[in-house]
């Protein structure tokens, strides 16, 4: 489809001038015969492992999230001081994402996944042993750190290892494994923790990370349209320079983050308002609210087909209305009502995510995994500023500052959205011009 049906830029992603390994590849069909294609070998067993790679990360990485309410009642602090273990744990995942990418262009996508996983989960077997408030966030912090080798690697893997025409359908199905184990994660937290208090949830969630990666090592097809690239400092700073000047590139990477921003604020401070008047949930009850997230599994890994349909501009302004009406809907004192704006704001996010970071995926042509790991260190930036923000707001002025803190990102993802779209005919204009 044309730059202007999807508000894609037509600038072309520049390589630097110091040769780097080229992970391009053609996209004629004869070209990626041997590539991984729905139906054909290996591809179940792929897609698999990478749903459970994204079970793990997103169980580990929001573990604590269903908690705070009993967090900030073990530790005596806070909503918005519980909060920073949450925001701990994306924050560096979001600083280390881009190092980490670096080692996967040098040392493969596979084997820097498996080391991150295994960091990772060792990590969250310590986290519920924490004496203290500070402890606590200083693990979190190192269990994000050693997941950022989780998403940037698996969109370069993917990028490499699947035909063109079934990447957005792959990634979708990566996103989805997200969305499970962050519903998961919460749910199984919910109820544990509401018999045997936050660290056996906590526990229950490293021994389940610890089966998902020993799974997903045993499964994941070994690569073969990887070349390893060069850890010079000046070739990669290139790469990343070069990426950052792309103004399509630029515009997914602010994308990415504003739909976190909402995302984050929301689920880390829902808790706190289900545990207030009117509701008065029990923890058990609360976790189970993340039911919701299946909803979020459907809407990933259908993001394909909607680009298809609407194009990547209409999809994008479908998720962003259907995630502002759910944050309209989520100020009812209702509870059905609620329940019914989580949904929306579930569905909406988890599109938007799974457009914008296949379009990614499809935008670079060269160091595909340093474009994903600036898309993934902007992603759980406004991860990061949606706990800590989102909950500053609800101590502040309640569910309504929260929501208020959404829209405001919800604004900036259309009005991002729009100006791709008068770029992208601008520049449809002055082609035949340029041409000639």
């Amino acid at each position: 489809m044309s730059p202007a049906s999807t508000g894609a830029s037509t600038t072309v992603v520049a390589t630097s001038p110091v040769p780097v390994a080229d992970t391009s590849v053609d996209t004629s069909d004869r070209a990626v015969d041997t590539r991984l294609t729905p139906g054909g070998p290996g591809y179940r067993r792929m897609s698999l492992a990478l749903f459970l790679a994204g079970v793990a990360t997103f169980a580990l990485l929001y573990s604590t999230q269903a908690l705070l309410p009993l967090i900030s009642g073990e530790f005596g602090v806070a909503a918005s001081d519980a909060s920073w273990t949450v925001a701990a744990a994306t924050g560096g995942l979001a600083l280390f994402v881009l190092p980490m990418s670096a080692l996967s262009e040098r040392f493969g996508r596979r084997a820097v996944m498996t080391g991150s996983l295994a960091v990772a989960v060792a990590v969250g077997l310590l986290v519920p042993f924490a004496p203290s408030l500070g402890v606590l966030v200083a693990l979190r912090a190192v269990q994000g750190a050693a997941l950022a080798g989780l998403p940037a690697s698996a969109q370069a893997y993917l990028a490499e290892e699947v035909r063109p025409k079934a990447l957005v359908t792959a990634i979708g199905l990566f996103v989805a494994g997200n969305s499970v184990g962050g519903m998961s994660g919460r749910i199984i937290t919910g109820w544990v923790a509401q018999a045997w208090g936050w660290r056996v949830a906590v526990a229950v969630i490293g021994v389940i990370a610890v089966g998902c990666a020993i799974a997903f090592r045993l499964l994941l097809p070994a690569p073969k349209h990887f070349t390893a690239g060069s850890l010079r400092p000046r070739i990669l700073l290139g790469t990343v320079r070069d990426h950052l000047a792309n103004p399509l590139l630029r515009r997914l990477y602010a994308i990415g983050a504003l739909f976190m921003t909402v995302f984050g604020g929301v689920y880390t401070v829902i808790g706190y308002r289900l545990t207030e008047a009117p509701f008065g949930l029990p923890q058990g009850i609360i976790g189970s609210i993340f039911l919701v997230y299946l909803v979020g599994t459907v809407s990933a890994s259908t993001a394909g087909r909607l680009v298809g349909r609407l194009g990547r501009r209409g999809a994008l302004y479908l998720a962003g209305g259907t995630t502002t009406a759910g944050l309209l809907l989520s100020l009812a004192p209702s509870l059905p009502l609620v329940l019914l704006g989580l949904v929306l704001i579930t569905a909406g996010f988890f599109a938007g995510h799974a457009v914008a970071s296949s379009a990614v995926s499809k935008t670079a042509t060269q160091g595909r995994a340093q474009a994903s790991a600036l898309y993934q260190s902007m992603y759980y930036i406004g991860s990061s500023v949606g706990s800590t923000v989102g909950a500053t707001a609800f101590h502040a002025d309640g569910w309504g500052g929260t929501v208020a803190v959404g829209l405001l990102a919800v604004v900036g993802v259309v009005t991002i959205t729009v100006l791709g779209s008068r770029a992208a005919r601008v520049a449809a204009r002055t082609a035949p011009v340029a041409a000639h």
